[in-house]
């Protein structure tokens, strides 16, 4: 392993069908005790993986899928024995794996794992963990509205199904929305003209009013931030409130939700 606080390691990530990644660490040398840490940014919790060495003189580290990892942003790390830690910067990546995934969801949940470089250059993997989940599929924009189309992961629909667009920051009522369900599949309509200005967030409730409230979100795939990536037509609606105009986004979290504006008045 490169000595030396100036040194920067890179890690190249390769990514299975499963949700595991592997780690392959550029070194100068190898150790028995090397570690590749990850540590959850918003927490104290820490996992460590054993860096091996391969056949090509690097460090090699794998997270299965059966690991837990709960949800959020680790920051990843290479540490020898009981030497400060060194943060990692990405190498290669190939994530092709991720973009024909279909998890089973026979556990009830979903678990994603993503690798990607920070704005600083730096190595971390994003990592959710849900259970039950709704994958975000098709966003089709039509007029003043918008259609959802998805699947459901780890529970199945009764005849209570239905979604729910709920405001983020005001304390009113959720707006109801039929879905239409084939199996794990599932689709349901948006009207913007329901809807007054603020974020109103996308939520599924696959049993109704007594099962699980099972937030709607676009996760299996190769992209860790998808709000940037992902942006859609924005539609105007006349509404209780006044004239606004609506449209679909990606939360920083991969969650979708509906921005609603207020339309500026005529001068």
């Amino acid at each position: 392993m490169p000595a030396g606080r100036g040194v920067s390691l890179r890690a190249d990530c390769v990514a299975d069908s499963a949700g595991g990644l592997t780690f392959d660490v550029t070194a100068g040398g190898a150790s028995s005790t090397a570690h590749l840490v990850l540590r959850r940014r918003d927490g104290h919790e820490e996992v460590g993986l054993p860096l091996a060495p391969t056949a090509d003189g690097r460090l090699r580290a794998a997270l299965p899928s059966t690991v837990a990892l709960p949800e959020g942003r680790w920051d990843a790390y290479a540490r020898v024995a009981d030497d400060e830690p060194l943060r990692l910067a990405p190498g290669a990546t190939d994530l092709r794996a991720l973009t024909a995934r279909t998890p089973s969801g026979s556990r009830g949940h979903v678990a994603v794992r993503i690798p990607y470089a920070t704005r600083q250059g730096n190595l971390t993997v994003r990592s959710w963990l849900r259970a039950p989940h709704a994958e975000a599929g098709e966003l089709r924009v039509e007029g003043a509205g918008l259609t959802v189309r998805g699947r459901l992961y780890g529970t199945w629909f009764t005849h209570d199904a239905h979604a729910e667009v709920r405001p983020r920051h005001s304390p009113g009522p959720a707006r109801r929305c039929d879905v239409a369900a084939d199996e794990a599949r599932f689709g349901f309509p948006v009207t913007y003209a329901e809807l007054g200005p603020g974020v109103w967030d996308l939520w599924l409730r696959p049993h109704g009013e007594s099962g699980p409230r099972v937030r709607i979100a676009r996760l299996l795939d190769d992209v860790a931030d998808k709000k940037p990536v992902f942006t859609y037509p924005r539609a105007r609606a006349e509404t209780a409130y006044g004239p606004v105009e609506a449209g679909p986004y990606y939360t920083r979290d991969n969650d979708l939700s509906v921005s609603v504006t207020a339309c500026p008045s005529p001068q």
